[in-house]
């Protein structure tokens, strides 16, 4: 007999009902696991990633495989690889969360009223996190070692691309709640490529998830935003900028600018925009320019630029607003560091921005001035 397409959709919503309901029961136990079950947990799952680092390249070469046959965008084959330096990272990382102070139950802020109750702002776990994401299988580990610490349990619904390879990482956070006897799911990971699975956790899974967090494009998180039922704690793209200042060290500006737009350029952490103080245009600007021409990098530049570094493309007003995620990099000169404040406050998104300077006042004033979540 042939399934129907509504009949799908009930077995759909089954499943994702019954992660949901395993995810709220893990939360409790979780949410008061001690701090030392939840490092020994951290620390079995980075062993066991490392241990088994070869199960999972070999299911990551079926991801890139797929997505080479698919002819995805380099950018996006990037995300997706792994190898053995990016699978020591990941272990890495999930040991360096272990060795953090235990935020449960820390005590924020505290204070007396005049009839004599004393109050207290206590950290708690949210409860139940849906992560959804896309082609970096890196984020499975990231996502589940950061909410296990939180006490918090998480369900992660990766992109069909890396599938093979956040089913192989899965399997290793796993172990690792079984090794520290907490409930296996305490993290979970939605076992289908199925689209709508997406929406039904958008919906909340009956109550279930607590918060969701998405980590992809424009499109992913624009979706999150506009149809969850549940609050959503997001970004969208990283329109990143470094400032080259006049006082900056010429080998230092030149350094940090190709390791900020080249060292992985398909991340939403990597530089777009440069901007460089035209106080520094004899001094910095073409050795900037030659370094990253040689890197590889397309640069896009206004036509002042262009007239002293032809190997350039004119850049359009759209440049500065877009996330490459490629080697391209648009370049901009600005009369010191208040134009350049003005030109990030105006174009970027608030995800990252970094200053080269050796003027005290100057990186102060930037750092002081500049909204964004991470400042360099």
């Amino acid at each position: 007999m042939l399934q129907t397409r509504s009949d799908a959709h009930q077995d759909l919503e089954a499943l994702m009902a019954d992660i949901g309901r395993r995810a709220r029961a893990a939360a409790r136990p979780l949410a008061m696991a001690s701090a030392e079950r939840k490092h020994a947990a951290l620390v079995s799952m980075a062993d066991a990633i490392w241990r088994d680092r070869q199960s999972i390249l070999n299911a990551n070469a079926i991801d890139v495989a797929n997505g080479e046959e698919a002819k995805l965008t380099p950018a996006f084959l990037d995300r997706l690889t792994l190898d053995e330096n990016r699978i020591r990272a990941m272990a890495d990382g999930i040991r360096a969360i272990a060795a953090m102070r235990d935020p449960v139950g820390d005590i924020i802020a505290e204070w007396d009223r005049p009839n004599g109750l004393h109050i207290e702002r206590v950290r708690t776990p949210l409860g139940v996190i849906g992560v959804i994401y896309e082609s970096r299988p890196n984020v499975t580990a990231d996502a589940g070692a950061l909410c296990l610490m939180a006490g918090n349990a998480v369900i992660l619904r990766g992109g069909s691309d890396s599938a093979n390879s956040s089913a192989a990482i899965h399997a290793c956070l796993v172990e690792g709640l079984k090794a520290a006897n907490l409930p296996a799911d305490a993290i979970q990971i939605v076992p289908t490529s199925d689209r709508a699975a997406v929406g039904e956790m958008l919906k909340g899974l009956g109550g279930n998830i607590d918060v969701i967090v998405p980590r992809g494009g424009r499109g992913l998180v624009e979706r999150v935003q506009t149809e969850a039922r549940v609050p959503v704690f997001a970004h969208l793209e990283g329109l990143c900028h470094v400032y080259v200042d006049r006082s900056a060290k010429l080998d230092m500006a030149v350094a940090i600018t190709v390791n900020a737009k080249m060292r992985r350029t398909g991340i939403c952490g990597a530089a777009e925009t440069l901007l460089v103080d035209r106080a520094a245009t004899d001094t910095h600007l073409v050795p900037i320019l030659d370094a990253l021409d040689a890197a590889g990098c397309e640069i896009r530049a206004t036509d002042e630029i262009r007239a002293l570094f032809p190997k350039t493309k004119p850049v359009a007003e759209a440049d500065w607003t877009t996330e490459y995620l490629d080697k391209i990099i648009s370049v901009k000169l600005v009369d010191g560091v208040s134009e350049a404040i003005e030109h990030i406050e105006s174009h970027s998104s608030h995800h990252t921005e970094a200053i080269v300077a050796e003027d005290a006042a100057v990186v102060e004033r930037f750092f002081n001035e500049v909204d964004s979540a991470i400042l360099l």
